[in-house]
C-alpha cells in the first residue's frame, strides 16, 4: 500500500488544492515517529529544504547526526527527492500577551520619592533652587 503523500505528489490536482509544504510537514511526524516529533517539529518547506525547530541544542545535535536516515525515511513517506536538505533551528520564543491593567514595575527612585516625608521633599526643593 502506498503512502498518501506519494500519491498526492503524483496526482495532477488543480493548483492550491494541496500544498506541498503541508504534505512535507505532516510527513515529518510519520518519518521520525511521535516521540521525536514531540521534541522537534517541521515548521516550513522552501525549495527542497525542510525547516525543523528542535526543542534545544541537544536535540539539534542528535537530529543532525540522524539527518541521512531521516532524509531516506522522508523519501519513503512523501516521495523521492522532494526533501534534499533539513535545516535544524532553535525554537522561536513567543511571548504571551500581557494585560494593559497590570501595573508596571516602578523604579526604586519613584518609590522613594512617593514615600519621602514632606520635610525631606521641601529640603530637596530648597537645595535644588540654591544651585
Amino acid at each position: 500500500m502506498e503512502r498518501a503523500g506519494r500519491i498526492i505528489t503524483r496526482v495532477k490536482l488543480p493548483p492550491g488544492t494541496v500544498l506541498l509544504e503541508d504534505v512535507v510537514c505532516r510527513g515529518w511526524t510519520v518519518a521520525v515517529g511521535k516521540r521525536v516529533a514531540a521534541h522537534a517539529r517541521a515548521t516550513g518547506f522552501c525549495g527542497s529544504r525542510l525547516v525543523v525547530e528542535a526543542e534545544d541544542a541537544v536535540w539539534q545535535g542528535h537530529l543532525r547526526l540522524l539527518e541521512r536516515q531521516i532524509l531516506s525515511r522522508l523519501d519513503e513517506v512523501i516521495g523521492p527527492g522532494i526533501v534534499r536538505e533539513i535545516e535544524f533551528r532553535a525554537p522561536v520564543v513567543r511571548r504571551m500577551p500581557q494585560r494593559a491593567s497590570e501595573p508596571r514595575s516602578r523604579s526604586r527612585r519613584t518609590e522613594q520619592a512617593e514615600n519621602a516625608s514632606p520635610a525631606a521633599v521641601s529640603a530637596l526643593r530648597k537645595r535644588g533652587s540654591s544651585t
